[in-house]
């Protein structure tokens, strides 16, 4: 009888790339996933501390499992990701745990488990690919953003071997993905502590003519690194959708300093203005950040005014919190919390306003979407532009190009009916 592994995955991207890897590996040991702890050999806990509130969630579904493991120690506990700090030092406050790694330690996890079964796997069984995979091209991060842990629990910017990735998304290509997602804390900066120092332009162009690859994204962007070369790029290489993840996090000059951002207001600007220019169907999403500490009601308006100049399609925003160990957390938190709540649900507010009038030029409108999986009975898939749409069919359409009309349009998501298939992209 095969045993069972319980995997708890919250927070960005990367985390879900490792999850996705660390399971791959898990099945091909033999283990088989559960959603039931209680059903488990193995417990893991890949975890996210970006936010207190994300925080709270580790502390409490870690506190949770505390009876379970203590009723049963046979199973296995394992906390991994960014809430691992110091592993002595968690090992004595959280007893119940059989060992901590660090941030994307897949290897140490995996070392961890052949240890304990007495077993290894030299080369995983190839499984099927999910139709759209991410793909890791650097970890860690060399910006130092006074409110930003990751620095801190993931370390220096590590940059991956352009071939190495390249390898990567052939094999991913090869079992049967096809839209791949590069990832790194900072792409933008991506090369530059390898030795030829290639760049994120040079990457993706490695990358672009991989037969059976219709898609490629990347994220996360940071202004401060985003050159005219990569926009160009991303214009010229028909496989690159345009769809930007590009965080400004306030739109107030003072703030942004504060931050430790590296750019003005107008530097991103100029950012926006060259994206559109080249490419004036992109889509643009950002981050945000209210509340953080002295900023005044003036600094948030320009923060709206920023908001409703640009325009975006998406806009995650999240009341600040300091995080230990932050520059940031040195300075007066005195932005009361009702206040941040204000300032959050006022951008939220009014990002749903600009979302909707921007999805509803699309009523009526052909678009292609890649179909990646099925929710709540209906197909699912995203446009180029990462525009979330459903629709209804009878046929089976996982993995493939869809033309759908659009007969209703939210802020968040779109509803239409299937028109055909599309062979290939792009």
């Amino acid at each position: 009888m095969s045993k069972a592994y319980y995997l708890w995955n919250i927070g960005c991207q990367m985390n879900q790339a490792d999850a996705d890897r660390l399971a791959e590996a898990l099945q091909a040991r033999g283990y088989r996933p559960t959603p039931n702890p209680e059903q488990a050999d193995l417990l893991i806990l890949n975890t996210c501390v970006v936010r207190q509130s994300a925080e709270d969630r580790v502390l409490g579904r870690l506190n949770s499992l505390r009876p379970l493991k203590r009723q049963d120690g046979q199973k296995a506990l394992v906390v991994m990701g960014c809430f691992v700090d110091d592993p002595a030092a968690l090992a004595q406050r959280f007893d119940f745990v059989d060992a901590f790694f660090k941030p994307s330690d897949l290897a140490g996890v995996l070392a961890f488990v052949d240890r304990r079964n007495g077993t290894s796997v030299v080369a995983p069984p190839a499984a099927p690919a999910q139709v759209i995979e991410y793909v890791p091209i650097s970890y860690g991060c060399d910006h130092h953003c006074t409110y930003c842990i990751v620095a801190l629990r993931r370390g220096a910017q590590r940059s991956r071997p352009v071939q190495e990735i390249v390898a990567e998304v052939q094999d991913l290509v090869a079992r049967g993905a096809r839209e791949i997602t590069l990832l790194g804390q900072n792409v933008d900066s991506y090369g530059a502590d390898l030795p030829d120092r290639p760049d994120l332009a040079d990457l993706l162009r490695a990358i672009h003519n991989t037969p059976g690859l219709w898609r490629i994204r990347f994220l996360t962007s940071h202004p401060a690194d985003m050159t005219p070369r990569l926009i160009e790029t991303v214009a010229s290489l028909p496989k690159v959708c345009p769809s930007w993840e590009l965080a400004v996090q306030s739109g107030d000059d003072a703030v942004l300093k504060r931050m430790g951002r590296g750019y003005t207001v107008a530097q991103f600007l100029r950012l926006v203005e060259q994206i559109r220019a080249l490419m004036p169907e992109s889509a643009l999403n950002t981050d945000i950040i209210v509340g953080f500490p002295g900023e005044t009601e003036e600094q948030f308006e320009n923060t709206v005014r920023l908001l409703r100049t640009v325009r975006f399609d998406v806009v995650h925003v999240a009341a600040y919190s300091p995080r230990p160990g932050t520059p940031a957390a040195r300075l007066e938190d005195d932005v009361p919390p009702q206040e941040k709540e204000r300032r959050r649900a006022l951008v939220e507010a009014i990002q749903e306003q600009i979302a909707g009038e921007i999805n509803a030029r699309l009523l009526g409108r052909d678009v292609v979407i890649l179909v990646d999986g099925r929710q709540k009975g209906r197909w699912r898939g995203r446009t180029r532009t990462n525009k979330l749409v459903f629709f209804e069919s009878a046929e089976d359409w996982l993995g493939r190009l869809a033309r759908v009309r659009i007969t209703w349009a939210g802020p968040w998501s779109l509803i239409g009916e299937v028109v055909g298939a599309v062979p290939c992209e792009p």
